[in-house]
């Protein structure tokens, strides 16, 4: 299984979030150039967390973005729904039949990292790795 770069860079962009502690806007382009990601590609998938509750925009001069929840309540999952959205990871096509062996046990390994994701929050790695990046960073 293999999550989508998009989820890669929003789950980067969120810890960034929870790092800055929600307090001033942030605008587009110091983003950008902080995860090092084109502007346009960053819009998309800001845009996705806008539509998510997770972080809300505010238009002008002034303007930027922030985020929407607290710090405390952003999970893993939170993020990773936003971006690829909530369908199963595994439906069984070989099978005919409504009660497929092999697609539950696929759901109960799904429910279980699910439950894993939910309960891990991003202010857990971002407080550990403080006084170090989340991975490598530009700053």
């Amino acid at each position: 299984m293999k999550y989508t770069k998009a989820t890669n860079y929003a789950l980067h962009i969120m810890a960034f979030f929870v790092k800055q502690d929600g307090r001033d806007n942030l605008s587009l382009q110091p983003i950008a150039n902080h995860m090092n990601i084109s502007p346009t590609y960053l819009s998309k998938i800001l845009t996705q967390l806008v539509k998510a509750d997770l972080i809300q925009s505010a238009p002008g001069m002034n303007g930027g973005y922030s985020l929407r929840k607290h710090k405390n309540e952003v999970s893993f999952f939170d993020v990773i729904q936003a971006i690829e959205g909530s369908g199963a990871l595994f439906t069984c096509e070989m099978n005919d039949q409504s009660d497929c062996s092999l697609e539950r046990v696929m759901r109960e390994a799904e429910n279980h990292m699910i439950t894993y994701l939910k309960e891990k929050k991003l202010i857990e790695v971002v407080a550990k790795n403080s006084m170090s990046s989340t991975c490598k960073e530009k700053v």
